[in-house]
């Protein structure tokens, strides 16, 4: 066991002994360092100005990723190295990523500018990018600038991300490999007490040895929503278990009968096997938080946190994901619709922690949809989130249906009566859809907030399934518009 992380820095090992479970990425550079070009904005990884990059070997290679250093903990760069805006700069020269900044006038006031720098930075680094508009604003959606100067940033970066690298970085990839591959020892890491500490353990059975031991720990994928919990809740977290470095459990696997994805695969390392899924899932992925928060949060935190309004559970749900479990004492499998008990409670026993999740293909006479309503496009959280799977027969009737939503309810679910009432029902005849689009006001009660009323989500939650059985059908939108108005003026009468 190591009672110290190990980490890259300007190009030097560094070993760290005295790490809290709740030190931050952004605190270590900006406290401990005096290292201040990574800026402190929102602490809650939404604006990127506190965007560091973490590279990673991978298939031989070490690739880089953005990260929000603001909700990223300082132990989970154990093995990775750590790269900020000081670090860019070579024989006094800017690197391409700066000196385009400057030429093309990318900067303003400066506050988000070394943000906007190291995403940039990683798009450099990226070989498999496709030049276009389209590439650079997706890669910096999670990055805000107040000043409004998007658009010499995207210019600047047109003008210097999409030729080979050439770089410090590039010039010493080999040596850093070779770093990075000495600080993979496969020890446990322990650091603190049997009260207060920061763990990582190496295998599955040292985790489910130690979370049996300690229950009450918060186990961290990618620290999307845990890191929130510190930066925002300002919760007292004083066990932490960090998953990421046991062997496996990243894997994404796809088969002839489904895609099995483990507890801390990132979205961005599953987006490519759910958008061949289907494609509904891959535009879910990309909308889900900023090139940041895929790069780091996992699918599997976000099933295992049992949010109402988390965006991958509705989706999963409606194909028939089943769920794995593991603890000391054995694995189990549950449909994932039925691993959500209530409001913030899961099926999950004192010791036991989510490992995987397996998602199956659809059949040829299978269709699927799923939508995201939110206010924003990029990086926000659901209104609604609905979710369709039909089973067809031959004549186009529906023999069988998944139908679930999120932002609904206190938890993900599906709509029984909705699945039961469209039975039977013909696509090629909307006059059939009126009993399950009705059967969805008794399926959901839902409530107001701040992101919507309680009114706008079961209309718009009724729209949805129209939407979906009028893409699925290929249904002229008049005919859906008149099931529409029947069904809001039957509902008035009643």
């Amino acid at each position: 066991m190591r009672d110290t992380i190990r980490f890259l820095k300007s190009g030097e090992i560094v070993e760290l002994e005295n790490v809290g479970p709740t030190e931050t990425v952004l605190d270590y550079l900006r406290l401990r360092r005096r290292e201040t070009g990574t800026k402190e904005g929102c602490g809650e990884g939404d604006c990127g100005a506190c965007t560091v990059a973490i590279g990673r070997l991978s298939g031989g290679k070490v690739i880089y990723q953005p990260v929000n250093s603001c909700i990223q903990l300082l132990g989970m760069i154990d093995g990775a190295e750590l790269v900020t805006v000081e670090d860019l700069s070579s024989d006094n020269r800017l690197h391409p990523v700066q000196a385009a900044m400057v030429e093309l006038h990318g900067s303003q006031c400066g506050f988000c500018t070394p943000g906007f720098v190291m995403t940039l930075f990683t798009l450099y680094h990226d070989a498999g990018a496709q030049k276009s508009r389209r590439t650079v604003t997706e890669w910096l959606a999670g990055n805000l600038c107040r000043c409004t100067g998007y658009r010499p940033i995207i210019d600047a970066a047109l003008e210097a991300c999409f030729d080979a690298a050439d770089d410090a970085f590039s010039w010493r990839a080999h040596e850093t490999r070779e770093m990075l591959r000495s600080l993979t020892d496969g020890s446990d890491v322990f650091i603190g007490d049997s009260d207060c500490f920061f763990s990582s353990p190496a295998t599955l059975d040292g985790l489910a040895a130690l979370y049996g031991q300690h229950p009450d720990a918060t186990l961290v994928a990618g620290a999307t929503d845990v890191g929130l919990w510190i930066t925002k809740q300002l919760r007292d977290l004083p066990k932490m278990i960090w998953l990421g470095r046991i062997e496996g459990l990243d894997r994404v696997e796809a088969s002839p009968s489904g895609v099995l994805i483990g507890a801390t695969a990132t979205y961005q390392a599953s987006e490519e096997a759910m958008n061949e899924l289907a494609p509904d899932l891959g535009e879910l992925w990309r909308r889900i938080g900023s090139k940041q928060v895929r790069a780091s949060g996992t699918v599997g935190g976000n099933i295992a946190n049992g949010s109402p309004i988390g965006d991958t559970p509705p989706a999963l749900i409606a194909l028939g994901t089943t769920l794995e479990l593991h603890s000391a004492s054995g694995s189990r499998a549950l449909p994932l619709e039925d691993f959500f008990i209530d409001y913030g409670k899961q099926d999950r026993q004192a010791g036991e922690f989510v490992t995987g999740l397996f998602v199956p293909r659809l059949s040829a006479n299978q269709a699927f949809r799923c939508y995201k309503i939110s206010k924003r496009f990029d990086q926000d959280i659901s209104s609604v989130m609905g979710a369709f799977r039909l089973t067809l027969d031959a004549d186009g009737i529906v023999s069988d249906a998944r139908i679930a939503y999120g932002g609904m309810a206190g938890t993900p679910k599906r709509a029984a009566g909705a699945e039961a009432a469209l039975k039977g029902s013909s696509l090629e005849d909307p006059s059939t859809w009126g009993e399950a689009m009705h059967a969805i006001l008794d399926d959901f009660t839902p409530l107001s907030d701040m992101r919507a009323s309680a009114d706008y989500r079961m209309e718009t939650a009724r729209a949805l399934l129209a939407k979906a059985l009028m893409e699925i059908s290929g249904t002229a939108p008049e005919e859906v518009r008149v099931l529409a108005k029947r069904e809001a003026d039957h509902d008035r009468a009643a």
